[in-house]
């Protein structure tokens, strides 16, 4: 098989490699006809080998393996525990050869490496507790980036449990965060790896890994911790009960956001004893507060959405895995593409889009990218490239389907993709699941939920770089497969198409129940209209992604590129006027957030409308940028491209743009990304304006330096918020002018609080005409006595210390 038929053919690379490409069927799968195959038990949440037992040189029984991987702390251990040592050797073995290996290219081809060949060191980061996002992930992934490049110290994979030195309590608890695709389940898989070959925390008896995928399947089923443990690993079937509080275990319950449990902290029953049998939910809950077997240790990886649901008070470190850097982003495309002029020019295109840039920090998304321009670059296709979300995702959707043809009905096709019938059937019947499943909040699918979208396995599997089999067990507890999309994109833009294939087929059932008000024969733009609005009510923007990619299918170069996939369209170019006009007319009200009108910035992207986009580029360049009238829509673009630059603005003063309120407001979102922020004015900003300022104190690094609201009318929730981002420790201020803000007694302690526990960088502080009594200012007067108050002004109702 030639070279570039391997790379174009191969799956996603794994969420921590630049370089994995697997088409997701296990080795598990791959073995289980094989004479003298046996499967196992264990498992992680991606496509991983399985199922193999390597042949290891100079070991005669698990207890000698175990001897020189632990070195001294083994010999120190009593010559009565030897059986138990033999036990946790065995477990070690096991955990290795599930481990060490990651499958790479096609099914026929059957390739492995090593993981420790491909993996790369992801960046992972101490951070503090994740705030409640008011934007889709992927709209994150810039800031991350960014943030990569300048402050925060990478914590080492191995380290994640190690005590600093300037810390002074054990870490029992670690909870990762990181976007779909970042990189968590292969740090756990490289964590284990390395456990495992004898190289980091032998201090660790047995690793054991259990992911919520896994967990969901017996999510009705009554266990014990102890008979937890050994249904999923049978090696560890005669631990002792009571040994198990004697030796350092660590549980690690990968993919949070895959749970179908309720972890209930307030509410759950007591338990202590490991023999208790109870519901799985209960027996996670009390291993995570650390009533039960309070001497294990427990890592937690999840996406930031979901992070929450474990309380702050359960959890000692909180880390999150970031996606590549750009220098990593370019590895990734020269080590996939050797031919230099390729690879140049495939990079050469994505840096000139600003969203597939972005996205390439996902590395699924690179291998997307990549299956998709090479097949564009390398056959004689004279196709334009793509330029949008929807363009790349429906262009990946017609290579794999190309792909499956060639692999499974020798159609070696090198002309453009057409679908037949029967593909359209199968591919709507996987958009109706993503669609199903993402109002749920779900990725991963189980058999059942595939049949009830009319899907069999084999559907499904061969469209294997579309929906993967997640893993599959021959142990008595699992009779089915588990499924999920390579990446929540896919299964977003796949929802997408099931909806617009819903709308133009006249299924409008399905679109009512979606927006929950009644609809009868909407025209493109109303449809469009509706959809958006319910996209702004989000308080996370988890459809975000999804409304983009509806705009885009509405453009005809994608509704041609999918072949009848959306059915009947509209070929009404007055309906896709109408709907960029309203795209530009949106008006948001006070309470969604600022950050939620970038969306419709990028929605008029992806239908290719760049009168926007340029109207904002010729504005930077203007020498009268006062004189010029801006728009509420270019306002949004302006926040965005002020956001997303790699200069730090000196200073945004809302009041030098001529614009309404709104405009104002949308405006408030490039705070993150500059040193000085005004906004003085006999108007009332609301709570999630004050969010937006407050996340910009909190971020690492924050750039803000200088802070003036004057004149703003202030809610106490309000000032809550803002409160709890000038006492963060990443808060750099150094003046904060708060005049005329008819601050209240209520709203007066938090501030006081907030001020006195982060008064280290602050040297100017303006709280005239306040109506302040003299024993409310006192109370900071008195801190200047403090070598650490740096404070030099301080002016209240005309007067100043």
């Amino acid at each position: 098989m030639d070279q570039s038929k391997d790379t174009q053919e191969g799956p996603p690379p794994s969420e921590s490699t630049l370089w994995e490409e697997d088409e997701s069927q296990t080795k598990a799968q791959r073995n289980q006809h094989r004479p003298g195959y046996e499967s196992s038990c264990g498992s992680f949440r991606s496509d991983q080998s399985k199922g193999r037992n390597p042949q290891f040189k100079d070991m005669s029984s698990g207890v000698e393996q175990e001897k020189k991987r632990s070195g001294p702390q083994s010999a120190e251990r009593p010559r009565a525990d030897v059986g138990l040592q033999e036990m946790f050797g065995e477990h070690q073995i096991s955990q290795r050869s599930r481990s060490e290996h990651v499958a790479e290219g096609t099914e026929e081809a059957g390739k492995e490496v090593p993981l420790n060949r491909v993996y790369t060191e992801l960046y992972i980061t101490e951070t503090l507790r994740p705030e409640g996002h008011t934007q889709h992930e992927v709209m994150q992934l810039k800031t991350i980036t960014k943030t990569n490049k300048l402050h925060d110290t990478a914590i080492k994979n191995p380290d994640i449990f190690k005590v600093f030195p300037d810390q002074h309590r054990s870490i029992r608890v670690v909870l990762t965060s990181g976007v779909a695709g970042a990189g968590k389940s292969f740090s756990v898989q490289k964590f284990t790896l390395d456990w495992a070959e004898g190289l980091e925390n032998q201090d660790i008896s047995a690793v054991i890994p259990l992911s919520f995928s896994e967990l969901n399947l017996i999510r009705d089923e009554q266990h014990s911790l102890l008979t937890l443990i050994q249904v999923f690993y049978p090696t560890l079937q005669k631990i002792p009960a009571e040994q198990l509080s004697d030796r350092k275990l660590l549980f690690i319950f990968d993919g949070l956001d895959e749970s179908r449990l309720s972890l209930d902290f307030n509410n759950s029953p007591l338990v202590s004893d490991v023999t208790h049998k109870s519901s799985v939910n209960v027996l996670l809950t009390n291993l995570i507060q650390g009533h039960l077997l309070p001497s294990a240790l427990v890592w937690i990886t999840s996406r930031p959405a979901a992070a929450n649901q474990i309380p702050p008070s359960c959890v000692d470190r909180l880390t999150e895995v970031r996606g590549f850097n750009d220098a990593q982003k370019e590895e990734y495309f020269r080590r996939r593409f050797p031919d230099e002029e390729l690879s140049s020019r495939i990079i050469s295109h994505i840096k000139g889009s600003m969203s597939l840039y972005i996205m390439c920090e996902v590395p699924v998304f690179c291998w997307i990218t990549a299956v998709v321009l090479e097949n564009l670059l390398t056959t004689e296709q004279r196709e334009e490239l793509p330029t949008t979300l929807t363009d790349m995702y429906s262009h990946f959707l017609m290579v794999q389907t190309k792909r499956k043809k060639n692999k499974y009905q020798q159609e070696h096709q090198t002309s453009p993709p057409e679908l037949t019938e029967a593909d359209r059937e199968v591919l709507l019947k996987l958009g109706r699941l993503a669609f199903e499943h993402l109002e749920k909040g779900n990725i991963m699918f189980y058999q059942a939920d595939l049949q009830q979208c009319g899907l069999d396995v084999t559907e499904a599997s061969v469209y294997s770089g579309v929906c993967t089999e997640i893993f599959r067990r021959e142990c008595e507890i699992f009779h089915e497969p588990v499924y999920s999309f390579v990446h929540l994109s896919v299964q977003e833009f796949l929802a997408a198409v099931y909806m617009f294939h819903c709308y133009s087929n006249k299924k409008i059932e399905v679109i009512e129940d979606f927006l929950e008000k009644n609809m009868e024969n909407p025209s493109l733009d109303e449809f469009l209209s509706r959809v958006m609005e319910k996209s702004l009510q989000s308080q996370t923007g988890h459809l975000d992604l999804l409304v983009r990619f509806l705009h885009g299918l509405s453009v005809e170069s994608n509704q041609r590129l999918l072949g009848g996939l959306l059915g009947q369209t509209e070929k009404n170019p007055g309906s896709i006027q109408r709907a960029i006009n309203n795209l530009k007319k949106i008006n948001i009200s006070e309470e969604v957030s600022p950050d939620r009108s970038i969306n419709i910035y990028h929605c008029l992207m992806e239908m290719k409308d760049l009168s926007v986009h340029q109207e904002i580029q010729e504005f930077l360049k203007s020498e009268n940028k006062s004189e010029t009238e801006l728009s509420e829509i270019h306002c949004s673009a302006l926040a965005y491209t002020l956001q997303m630059s790699e200069e730090v603005l000196d200073e945004l003063d809302l009041n030098q743009y001529k614009t309404s309120h709104e405009g104002k407001r949308r405006l408030i979102p490039a705070v993150r990304n500059c040193r000085k922020f005004r906004f003085q004015g006999r108007c009332k900003l609301s709570e999630t304006d004050y969010e937006i300022v407050a996340s910009a104190l909190k971020s690492n690094p924050s750039h803000l330096t200088e802070l003036a609201l004057s004149q703003n009318e202030m809610q106490h929730s309000s000032m809550l918020v803002l409160c709890s981002g000038l006492e963060s420790p990443n808060c750099r201020l150094q003046t904060l002018r708060l005049e005329f803000w008819s601050l209240s007694k209520l709203s007066w302690d938090p501030l006081v609080s907030a001020l006195k526990s982060n008064l280290s960088l602050l040297t100017e502080l303006d709280l005239r005409f306040n109506n302040l009594q003299i024993s409310d200012v006192q109370q900071l007067h008195d801190l200047t006595k403090s070598p650490n108050f740096k404070l030099q002004n301080l002016s209240w109702d005309g007067y100043g210390w």
